[in-house]
Protein backbone atom coordinates (compact mmCIF):
# COMPACT_ATOMS: atom_id res chain seq x y z
CA UNK A 1 0.00 0.00 0.00
CA UNK A 2 1.30 3.47 -0.84
CA UNK A 3 1.82 6.14 1.79
CA UNK A 4 -1.42 7.89 0.88
CA UNK A 5 -3.56 4.78 1.34
CA UNK A 6 -3.79 3.67 -2.28
CA UNK A 7 -3.07 0.05 -3.18
CA UNK A 8 -0.61 -0.62 -6.02
CA UNK A 9 -2.61 -2.97 -8.23
CA UNK A 10 -2.08 -1.62 -11.76
CA UNK A 11 0.19 -3.76 -13.95
CA UNK A 12 2.20 -2.64 -16.98
CA UNK A 13 -0.61 -3.71 -19.29
CA UNK A 14 -3.19 -1.84 -17.20
CA UNK A 15 -1.05 1.29 -17.22
CA UNK A 16 -0.31 1.16 -20.97
CA UNK A 17 -4.00 0.73 -21.77
CA UNK A 18 -4.80 3.70 -19.52
CA UNK A 19 -2.48 5.78 -21.71
CA UNK A 20 -4.23 4.50 -24.83
CA UNK A 21 -7.68 5.05 -23.32
CA UNK A 22 -6.79 8.52 -22.09
CA UNK A 23 -5.80 9.66 -25.59
CA UNK A 24 -8.12 7.86 -28.01
CA UNK A 25 -11.61 9.23 -27.46
CA UNK A 26 -13.92 10.31 -30.23
CA UNK A 27 -11.66 12.84 -31.95
CA UNK A 28 -9.79 10.53 -34.33
CA UNK A 29 -13.12 9.26 -35.68
CA UNK A 30 -14.63 12.70 -36.12
CA UNK A 31 -12.17 15.60 -36.49
CA UNK A 32 -9.34 14.68 -38.93
CA UNK A 33 -11.05 16.78 -41.61
CA UNK A 34 -9.74 19.92 -39.89
CA UNK A 35 -6.13 18.82 -40.30
CA UNK A 36 -6.87 17.83 -43.91
CA UNK A 37 -8.29 21.28 -44.62
CA UNK A 38 -5.04 22.83 -43.39
CA UNK A 39 -2.60 20.70 -45.39
CA UNK A 40 -1.94 20.61 -49.12
CA UNK A 41 -1.48 16.85 -49.62
CA UNK A 42 -2.11 13.48 -48.07
CA UNK A 43 1.63 12.97 -47.55
CA UNK A 44 1.97 16.18 -45.55
CA UNK A 45 -1.12 15.21 -43.56
CA UNK A 46 0.37 11.84 -42.58
CA UNK A 47 3.70 13.44 -41.72
CA UNK A 48 1.81 15.88 -39.53
CA UNK A 49 0.13 13.06 -37.60
CA UNK A 50 3.46 11.26 -37.17
CA UNK A 51 5.19 14.51 -36.17
CA UNK A 52 2.45 15.41 -33.70
CA UNK A 53 2.69 11.94 -32.22
CA UNK A 54 6.47 12.14 -31.83
CA UNK A 55 6.14 15.54 -30.19
CA UNK A 56 3.57 14.13 -27.76
CA UNK A 57 5.92 11.20 -27.14
CA UNK A 58 8.54 13.73 -26.02
CA UNK A 59 6.02 15.15 -23.57
CA UNK A 60 5.25 11.63 -22.37
CA UNK A 61 8.96 10.98 -21.78
CA UNK A 62 9.12 14.14 -19.68
CA UNK A 63 6.12 12.96 -17.67
CA UNK A 64 7.79 9.56 -17.35
CA UNK A 65 10.72 11.15 -15.52
CA UNK A 66 8.39 13.23 -13.36
CA UNK A 67 6.43 10.12 -12.47
CA UNK A 68 9.61 8.22 -11.68
CA UNK A 69 10.71 11.06 -9.39
CA UNK A 70 7.37 11.32 -7.60
CA UNK A 71 5.55 7.96 -7.96
CA UNK A 72 2.47 9.04 -6.04
CA UNK A 73 -1.10 10.06 -6.75
CA UNK A 74 -1.77 13.60 -7.94
CA UNK A 75 0.39 13.97 -11.05
CA UNK A 76 0.72 17.57 -12.22
CA UNK A 77 -0.68 18.94 -8.96
CA UNK A 78 2.20 17.38 -7.01
CA UNK A 79 4.91 18.54 -9.45
CA UNK A 80 3.59 22.11 -9.62
CA UNK A 81 3.17 22.31 -5.85
CA UNK A 82 6.75 21.21 -5.24
CA UNK A 83 8.39 23.23 -8.01
CA UNK A 84 6.41 26.48 -8.02
CA UNK A 85 4.69 26.46 -4.63
CA UNK A 86 1.27 25.65 -3.21
CA UNK A 87 -0.54 28.43 -5.15
CA UNK A 88 0.55 26.86 -8.47
CA UNK A 89 -0.68 23.44 -7.37
CA UNK A 90 -3.97 24.89 -6.18
CA UNK A 91 -4.56 26.78 -9.45
CA UNK A 92 -3.99 23.60 -11.43
CA UNK A 93 -6.48 21.67 -9.28
CA UNK A 94 -8.97 24.55 -9.39
CA UNK A 95 -8.84 24.75 -13.19
CA UNK A 96 -8.85 20.97 -13.53
CA UNK A 97 -12.05 20.71 -11.49
CA UNK A 98 -13.89 23.60 -13.12
CA UNK A 99 -13.02 23.11 -16.78
CA UNK A 100 -10.17 20.79 -17.86
CA UNK A 101 -11.13 17.31 -16.66
CA UNK A 102 -14.79 18.06 -16.05
CA UNK A 103 -15.16 19.80 -19.41
CA UNK A 104 -13.36 16.99 -21.23
CA UNK A 105 -15.60 14.39 -19.60
CA UNK A 106 -18.77 16.35 -20.39
CA UNK A 107 -17.75 16.98 -24.01
CA UNK A 108 -16.76 13.38 -24.75
CA UNK A 109 -19.83 12.02 -22.95
CA UNK A 110 -21.80 14.16 -25.38
CA UNK A 111 -19.94 12.51 -28.27
CA UNK A 112 -20.92 9.15 -26.79
CA UNK A 113 -24.58 10.17 -26.72
CA UNK A 114 -24.52 11.67 -30.23
CA UNK A 115 -23.35 8.34 -31.67
CA UNK A 116 -25.17 5.98 -29.32
CA UNK A 117 -28.55 7.61 -29.87
CA UNK A 118 -28.94 6.74 -33.60
CA UNK A 119 -27.06 3.45 -33.20
CA UNK A 120 -29.62 2.34 -30.62
CA UNK A 121 -32.54 3.71 -32.62
CA UNK A 122 -33.38 6.35 -30.03
CA UNK A 123 -34.85 9.80 -30.76
CA UNK A 124 -32.55 12.88 -30.63
CA UNK A 125 -34.31 14.00 -27.45
CA UNK A 126 -32.47 11.19 -25.65
CA UNK A 127 -29.04 12.73 -26.30
CA UNK A 128 -28.79 14.66 -23.05
CA UNK A 129 -30.19 11.86 -20.85
CA UNK A 130 -27.67 9.47 -22.43
CA UNK A 131 -24.87 11.98 -21.78
CA UNK A 132 -25.79 12.15 -18.10
CA UNK A 133 -26.30 8.39 -17.95
CA UNK A 134 -22.83 7.78 -19.38
CA UNK A 135 -21.19 9.91 -16.70
CA UNK A 136 -23.19 8.23 -13.94
CA UNK A 137 -22.35 4.79 -15.37
CA UNK A 138 -18.56 5.25 -15.49
CA UNK A 139 -18.61 6.83 -12.05
CA UNK A 140 -20.42 3.83 -10.63
CA UNK A 141 -17.92 1.43 -12.22
CA UNK A 142 -15.04 2.99 -10.32
CA UNK A 143 -16.55 3.07 -6.84
CA UNK A 144 -15.48 -0.53 -6.22
CA UNK A 145 -11.71 -0.40 -6.48
CA UNK A 146 -9.01 0.34 -9.03
CA UNK A 147 -8.62 -3.33 -9.96
CA UNK A 148 -12.22 -3.65 -11.10
CA UNK A 149 -12.12 -0.24 -12.74
CA UNK A 150 -8.91 -1.13 -14.56
CA UNK A 151 -10.42 -4.37 -15.87
CA UNK A 152 -13.37 -2.44 -17.27
CA UNK A 153 -11.01 0.16 -18.73
CA UNK A 154 -8.95 -2.59 -20.37
CA UNK A 155 -12.12 -3.84 -22.08
CA UNK A 156 -12.93 -0.31 -23.26
CA UNK A 157 -9.38 0.16 -24.60
CA UNK A 158 -9.34 -3.17 -26.44
CA UNK A 159 -12.75 -2.47 -27.96
CA UNK A 160 -11.68 0.97 -29.17
CA UNK A 161 -8.50 -0.49 -30.68
CA UNK A 162 -10.69 -3.10 -32.35
CA UNK A 163 -12.78 -0.29 -33.85
CA UNK A 164 -9.59 1.34 -35.12
CA UNK A 165 -8.42 -1.99 -36.58
CA UNK A 166 -11.75 -2.55 -38.37
CA UNK A 167 -11.56 0.94 -39.83
CA UNK A 168 -7.95 0.53 -40.96
CA UNK A 169 -8.50 -2.91 -42.51
CA UNK A 170 -11.61 -1.64 -44.27
CA UNK A 171 -9.80 1.37 -45.63
CA UNK A 172 -6.80 -0.56 -46.86
CA UNK A 173 -8.61 -3.61 -48.19
CA UNK A 174 -11.58 -1.89 -49.83
CA UNK A 175 -10.04 1.40 -50.90
CA UNK A 176 -11.74 3.16 -53.77
CA UNK A 177 -10.41 5.60 -56.29
CA UNK A 178 -8.93 7.70 -53.53
CA UNK A 179 -6.24 5.07 -52.88
CA UNK A 180 -4.20 5.92 -55.97
CA UNK A 181 -4.00 9.59 -55.00
CA UNK A 182 -4.07 9.29 -51.23
CA UNK A 183 -0.72 11.03 -50.77
CA UNK A 184 -0.89 13.36 -53.77
CA UNK A 185 -1.06 17.14 -53.59
CA UNK A 186 -4.51 18.69 -53.54
CA UNK A 187 -4.69 21.95 -55.52
CA UNK A 188 -7.95 22.95 -53.80
CA UNK A 189 -6.37 23.11 -50.33
CA UNK A 190 -3.54 25.39 -49.23
CA UNK A 191 -1.22 25.11 -46.25
CA UNK A 192 -1.95 27.43 -43.31
CA UNK A 193 1.41 26.97 -41.63
CA UNK A 194 2.84 24.32 -39.36
CA UNK A 195 1.31 25.56 -36.10
CA UNK A 196 -2.14 26.10 -37.57
CA UNK A 197 -2.19 22.63 -39.08
CA UNK A 198 -0.79 21.06 -35.90
CA UNK A 199 -3.59 22.40 -33.68
CA UNK A 200 -6.22 19.70 -34.33
CA UNK A 201 -3.55 16.99 -34.41
CA UNK A 202 -2.02 17.93 -31.08
CA UNK A 203 -5.44 18.21 -29.49
CA UNK A 204 -6.22 14.65 -30.61
CA UNK A 205 -3.11 13.45 -28.77
CA UNK A 206 -4.02 15.08 -25.44
CA UNK A 207 -4.71 12.82 -22.46
CA UNK A 208 -1.33 11.10 -22.08
CA UNK A 209 -0.88 12.86 -18.72
CA UNK A 210 -3.68 10.99 -16.93
CA UNK A 211 -1.60 7.97 -15.96
CA UNK A 212 0.63 10.08 -13.69
CA UNK A 213 -2.39 10.98 -11.58
CA UNK A 214 -2.75 7.27 -10.81
CA UNK A 215 0.93 6.68 -10.02
CA UNK A 216 0.06 5.81 -6.42
CA UNK A 217 -1.74 2.70 -7.65
CA UNK A 218 0.87 1.44 -10.15
CA UNK A 219 3.10 -1.51 -9.28
CA UNK A 220 6.84 -0.74 -9.35
CA UNK A 221 5.99 2.77 -10.64
CA UNK A 222 9.56 3.97 -11.24
CA UNK A 223 9.91 1.35 -13.97
CA UNK A 224 6.30 0.77 -14.98
CA UNK A 225 5.33 4.41 -15.63
CA UNK A 226 8.03 5.10 -18.26
CA UNK A 227 7.42 1.81 -20.02
CA UNK A 228 3.65 2.27 -20.04
CA UNK A 229 3.86 5.84 -21.34
CA UNK A 230 6.24 4.80 -24.12
CA UNK A 231 4.30 1.69 -25.15
CA UNK A 232 0.94 3.46 -24.98
CA UNK A 233 2.17 6.38 -27.10
CA UNK A 234 3.65 4.07 -29.76
CA UNK A 235 0.31 2.27 -30.05
CA UNK A 236 -1.58 5.57 -30.35
CA UNK A 237 0.78 7.05 -32.97
CA UNK A 238 0.50 3.90 -35.06
CA UNK A 239 -3.30 3.83 -34.69
CA UNK A 240 -3.71 7.50 -35.64
CA UNK A 241 -1.38 7.31 -38.63
CA UNK A 242 -2.95 4.12 -40.01
CA UNK A 243 -6.47 5.48 -39.46
CA UNK A 244 -5.69 8.63 -41.42
CA UNK A 245 -4.11 6.57 -44.19
CA UNK A 246 -7.32 4.53 -44.34
CA UNK A 247 -9.35 7.74 -44.62
CA UNK A 248 -7.12 8.99 -47.42
CA UNK A 249 -7.24 5.65 -49.24
CA UNK A 250 -11.03 5.64 -49.40
CA UNK A 251 -11.96 9.31 -49.44
CA UNK A 252 -8.85 10.95 -50.89
CA UNK A 253 -7.38 14.12 -49.42
CA UNK A 254 -10.10 16.37 -50.79
CA UNK A 255 -12.83 14.02 -49.64
CA UNK A 256 -11.37 13.85 -46.14
CA UNK A 257 -11.20 17.65 -45.98
CA UNK A 258 -14.95 17.76 -46.67
CA UNK A 259 -15.99 14.94 -44.33
CA UNK A 260 -17.05 15.85 -40.81
CA UNK A 261 -17.56 12.17 -39.98
CA UNK A 262 -14.80 10.37 -41.93
CA UNK A 263 -15.04 7.09 -40.00
CA UNK A 264 -18.74 6.79 -40.73
CA UNK A 265 -18.23 7.88 -44.35
CA UNK A 266 -15.56 5.23 -44.93
CA UNK A 267 -17.68 2.45 -43.45
CA UNK A 268 -20.80 3.68 -45.24
CA UNK A 269 -19.02 3.78 -48.60
CA UNK A 270 -17.84 0.18 -48.21
CA UNK A 271 -20.67 -1.50 -46.27
CA UNK A 272 -23.56 0.93 -46.51
CA UNK A 273 -25.61 2.02 -43.50
CA UNK A 274 -24.90 -1.18 -41.49
CA UNK A 275 -21.18 -0.33 -41.66
CA UNK A 276 -21.81 3.23 -40.49
CA UNK A 277 -23.87 1.89 -37.59
CA UNK A 278 -21.11 -0.52 -36.53
CA UNK A 279 -18.48 2.21 -36.42
CA UNK A 280 -20.92 4.49 -34.57
CA UNK A 281 -21.08 1.88 -31.81
CA UNK A 282 -17.28 1.72 -31.82
CA UNK A 283 -17.02 5.49 -31.47
CA UNK A 284 -19.53 5.48 -28.61
CA UNK A 285 -17.52 2.81 -26.75
CA UNK A 286 -14.30 4.75 -27.36
CA UNK A 287 -15.84 7.92 -25.95
CA UNK A 288 -17.15 6.07 -22.90
CA UNK A 289 -13.68 4.71 -22.16
CA UNK A 290 -12.18 8.19 -22.34
CA UNK A 291 -14.73 9.54 -19.85
CA UNK A 292 -13.88 6.68 -17.53
CA UNK A 293 -10.17 7.53 -17.46
CA UNK A 294 -10.68 11.29 -17.15
CA UNK A 295 -12.95 11.06 -14.12
CA UNK A 296 -10.79 8.45 -12.39
CA UNK A 297 -7.60 10.49 -12.92
CA UNK A 298 -9.18 13.78 -11.87
CA UNK A 299 -10.60 12.31 -8.68
CA UNK A 300 -7.08 11.39 -7.53
CA UNK A 301 -5.96 15.01 -7.88
CA UNK A 302 -8.88 16.24 -5.77
CA UNK A 303 -8.18 13.59 -3.14
CA UNK A 304 -4.53 14.62 -2.81
CA UNK A 305 -5.55 18.30 -2.64
CA UNK A 306 -7.92 17.47 0.19
CA UNK A 307 -5.17 15.57 1.99
CA UNK A 308 -2.91 18.64 1.60
CA UNK A 309 -5.51 21.00 3.04
CA UNK A 310 -6.00 22.59 -0.37
CA UNK A 311 -9.58 21.34 -0.64
CA UNK A 312 -12.31 20.07 1.68
CA UNK A 313 -10.98 17.39 3.99
CA UNK A 314 -13.92 15.10 3.27
CA UNK A 315 -12.72 14.78 -0.33
CA UNK A 316 -9.46 13.24 0.93
CA UNK A 317 -11.26 10.20 2.30
CA UNK A 318 -10.64 6.82 0.70
CA UNK A 319 -13.18 4.03 0.89
CA UNK A 320 -12.05 1.74 3.73
CA UNK A 321 -12.47 -1.41 1.66
CA UNK A 322 -11.85 -0.38 -1.96
CA UNK A 323 -9.25 2.37 -1.32
CA UNK A 324 -10.92 4.63 -3.87
CA UNK A 325 -11.57 8.40 -3.56
CA UNK A 326 -15.31 7.95 -3.99
CA UNK A 327 -16.34 11.37 -2.67
CA UNK A 328 -13.89 13.12 -4.99
CA UNK A 329 -15.07 10.96 -7.89
CA UNK A 330 -18.74 11.78 -7.30
CA UNK A 331 -17.94 15.48 -6.94
CA UNK A 332 -16.01 15.66 -10.23
CA UNK A 333 -18.64 13.61 -12.05
CA UNK A 334 -21.44 15.76 -10.65
CA UNK A 335 -19.80 18.95 -11.89
CA UNK A 336 -19.22 17.34 -15.31
CA UNK A 337 -22.95 16.57 -15.46
CA UNK A 338 -23.76 20.20 -14.68
CA UNK A 339 -21.48 21.34 -17.50
CA UNK A 340 -22.95 18.81 -19.92
CA UNK A 341 -26.46 20.08 -19.21
CA UNK A 342 -25.66 23.80 -19.36
CA UNK A 343 -22.75 24.39 -21.74
CA UNK A 344 -22.40 24.05 -25.50
CA UNK A 345 -20.43 21.00 -26.66
CA UNK A 346 -17.92 22.89 -28.81
CA UNK A 347 -17.27 25.41 -26.06
CA UNK A 348 -16.59 22.61 -23.59
CA UNK A 349 -14.14 20.99 -25.96
CA UNK A 350 -12.35 24.27 -26.68
CA UNK A 351 -12.09 25.24 -23.02
CA UNK A 352 -10.85 21.82 -21.98
CA UNK A 353 -8.25 21.38 -24.71
CA UNK A 354 -6.82 24.88 -24.32
CA UNK A 355 -6.55 24.45 -20.54
CA UNK A 356 -5.17 20.92 -20.85
CA UNK A 357 -2.24 21.79 -23.13
CA UNK A 358 -1.47 24.98 -21.18
CA UNK A 359 -1.26 22.93 -17.98
CA UNK A 360 0.81 20.29 -19.75
CA UNK A 361 3.41 22.86 -20.85
CA UNK A 362 3.69 24.35 -17.36
CA UNK A 363 4.03 20.89 -15.86
CA UNK A 364 6.87 19.91 -18.21
CA UNK A 365 8.62 23.13 -17.14
CA UNK A 366 8.85 21.67 -13.61
CA UNK A 367 11.31 19.13 -14.97
CA UNK A 368 13.99 21.84 -15.09
CA UNK A 369 13.38 22.61 -11.41
CA UNK A 370 13.71 18.94 -10.44
CA UNK A 371 16.92 18.57 -12.41
CA UNK A 372 18.43 21.52 -10.52
CA UNK A 373 17.07 20.87 -7.03
CA UNK A 374 16.40 17.14 -6.68
CA UNK A 375 19.64 15.26 -6.03
CA UNK A 376 18.03 11.82 -6.21
CA UNK A 377 18.53 10.19 -9.62
CA UNK A 378 15.30 8.44 -10.71
CA UNK A 379 15.07 5.13 -12.50
CA UNK A 380 14.24 6.97 -15.73
CA UNK A 381 15.70 10.18 -17.16
CA UNK A 382 14.32 12.05 -20.16
CA UNK A 383 16.71 11.41 -23.08
CA UNK A 384 18.51 14.29 -24.81
CA UNK A 385 17.82 16.65 -21.91
CA UNK A 386 17.38 19.65 -22.13
CA UNK A 387 16.93 19.61 -25.91
CA UNK A 388 13.77 17.50 -26.07
CA UNK A 389 11.91 19.26 -23.21
CA UNK A 390 12.79 22.67 -24.70
CA UNK A 391 11.56 21.53 -28.13
CA UNK A 392 8.32 20.31 -26.59
CA UNK A 393 7.77 23.52 -24.64
CA UNK A 394 8.51 25.81 -27.58
CA UNK A 395 6.12 23.93 -29.86
CA UNK A 396 3.30 23.63 -27.33
CA UNK A 397 3.59 27.29 -26.34
CA UNK A 398 3.37 28.20 -30.03
CA UNK A 399 0.26 26.07 -30.42
CA UNK A 400 -1.34 27.52 -27.28
CA UNK A 401 -0.63 31.10 -28.43
CA UNK A 402 -1.98 30.34 -31.91
CA UNK A 403 -5.09 28.85 -30.31
CA UNK A 404 -5.57 31.95 -28.17
CA UNK A 405 -5.32 34.17 -31.26
CA UNK A 406 -7.67 31.99 -33.27
CA UNK A 407 -10.16 31.45 -30.44
CA UNK A 408 -9.82 34.30 -27.92
CA UNK A 409 -13.09 33.34 -26.21
CA UNK A 410 -11.77 29.96 -25.06
CA UNK A 411 -8.45 31.44 -23.98
CA UNK A 412 -10.20 34.29 -22.20
CA UNK A 413 -12.58 32.04 -20.28
CA UNK A 414 -9.82 29.71 -19.13
CA UNK A 415 -7.65 32.69 -18.24
CA UNK A 416 -10.44 34.21 -16.16
CA UNK A 417 -10.96 30.92 -14.33
CA UNK A 418 -7.27 30.78 -13.46
CA UNK A 419 -7.18 34.42 -12.34
CA UNK A 420 -10.35 33.92 -10.27
CA UNK A 421 -8.58 31.08 -8.48
CA UNK A 422 -5.91 33.42 -7.08
CA UNK A 423 -8.14 35.23 -4.53
CA UNK A 424 -9.92 31.94 -3.83
CA UNK A 425 -6.58 30.41 -2.85
CA UNK A 426 -5.72 33.17 -0.39
CA UNK A 427 -9.20 33.20 1.09
CA UNK A 428 -9.03 29.42 1.47
CA UNK A 429 -5.65 29.56 3.16
CA UNK A 430 -6.85 32.23 5.56
CA UNK A 431 -10.26 30.84 6.47
CA UNK A 432 -10.31 27.11 5.82
CA UNK A 433 -6.85 25.57 5.72
CA UNK A 434 -6.74 24.98 9.50
CA UNK A 435 -10.16 23.38 9.37
CA UNK A 436 -9.11 21.25 6.40
CA UNK A 437 -6.21 19.85 8.39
Amino acid sequence: MSSTGYVRRLTLMDAALIVVGGIIGGGIFVNPYIAAQRTSSGLILLLLWVGGGLLTLIGALCYAELGARRPQAGGSYVYLREAFGRPAGFLFGWTMLLVIYSGSSAAVATIFALYATPALGLPPSMTQPLTVGALVFVTGLNLFGIRFGAQVQNVFAILKLTAVAVLVVTGLAFAGAGSTQALAADPTVSDVGFVGALLPVLFAYSGFTYLNNLAGEVRDPQRTLPRALFLGMIVVVAAYTLTNFAYLSVLGHGGLAESRAPAADVMRRVFGEPGAKVIAIGIAISALGFCNITLVAGARVLQVMGDDGMFFKIVARLHPRYHTPNIALVLLSGWAIVLAMTTDFEQLLNFATFGDWSACAITVATLFWYRMRDREVPAFLTPAYPLLPVLFLMTVVGVVVATAIKNPLSAGVVGLIVVAGIPVYFVWRRLFSKVAH
